[in-house]
């Protein structure tokens, strides 16, 4: 049981490569679920120029069954998944058109929805149920889940508003779910990161954040996940990376306080009855 296995969807670029990158190092064997298939394969054959350490697949993360299929491979190939990284995403599109000229109404793009939030949901029901069948690793846990959030998770901002409402979702399925998981010897967390140069933007974009000092160094994601691993216990965060990361790390951001003891004790008696959504059948 020394060797430890992960599962990474979007890990053909951007965040999810550098994740991919630093699993690696720490002798982390890689299994990468990504639509650009293409993408995977190329860092797959740069990981694996000195051994077998990477595989992947191609996968559509908002399709369920592609999402099952891929990570019944991963665990088919590994016998055991030691952690799990939600990290495909895409940015904000016209969703609610503005054309007062159109006749009848137009469904929404929900898009955005199905991938940042949807999708997320199915990576981590995935982990969780592969976790629960197997005993806890050497570090003493069944797994690990890291989810990639947003600024937009923590903030509103008003032009991105699915984009944000999804980004909203998994900030609040890791405050709460994460801190029900260690029950099970489980952890989930997220990282909450600023403008960060991916494919998710155009370069353009990048580059004016850049020059008003507004980017976010991509290692302060890697360097924070890497620390969640092993036998660190923490568990249901959400940590911020701001473009003064290098000063400030990675900040973790509490939960809106209680209005009053009224509203503390009823989230108590909501968590208390159904505590049973969770237990075994």
């Amino acid at each position: 049981m020394s060797q430890e296995y992960a599962y990474l969807t979007g890990g053909a670029s951007g965040i999810g490569r550098a994740v991919a990158q630093m699993l690696v190092k720490h002798n982390i064997k890689v299994f990468i679920a990504d639509r650009d298939l293409d993408g995977a394969q190329k860092l797959v054959d740069e990981l694996n120029k000195n051994g077998q350490v990477a595989k992947c697949m191609h996968v559509d993360v908002v399709n369920w069954n592609s999402q099952a299929k891929a990570f019944s491979q991963a665990v088919a190939d590994s016998g055991r998944i030691d952690y799990v990284y939600p990290i495909a995403g895409v940015g904000e599109r016209p969703s609610i058109i503005n054309d007062p000229s159109q006749s009848g109404f137009v469904m929404p793009d929900l898009t955005v929805l199905d991938v940042d939030l949807t999708g997320v949901i199915y990576t981590v029901s995935l982990a969780v149920q592969q976790f629960r069948k197997q005993e806890p690793g050497k570090n003493g846990f069944r797994g690990k889940i890291g989810c990639v959030a947003s600024i937009c998770g923590l903030y509103a901002v008003p032009t991105v508003p699915i984009y944000t409402a999804a980004k909203h979702g998994v900030v609040g399925l890791t405050r709460s779910y994460g801190h029900y998981l260690p029950e099970e010897k489980i952890t989930m967390n997220a990282i909450c990161p600023n403008v960060i140069r991916t494919n998710i933007s155009t370069s353009d974009f990048y580059d004016n954040a850049e020059k008003e000092g507004l980017l976010a160094p991509i290692e302060g994601v890697v360097e924070t996940f890497e620390k969640l691993l092993g036998t660190n216990g923490t568990s249901g965060e959400c940590f911020e990376i701001g473009p003064n990361y290098k000063t400030q790390g990675a900040v973790p951001r509490k939960a809106p306080e209680f209005l009053d003891k009224e509203s503390e004790k009823v989230c108590d008696l909501i968590y208390k009855r159904s505590h049973k959504l969770h237990e075994p059948r």
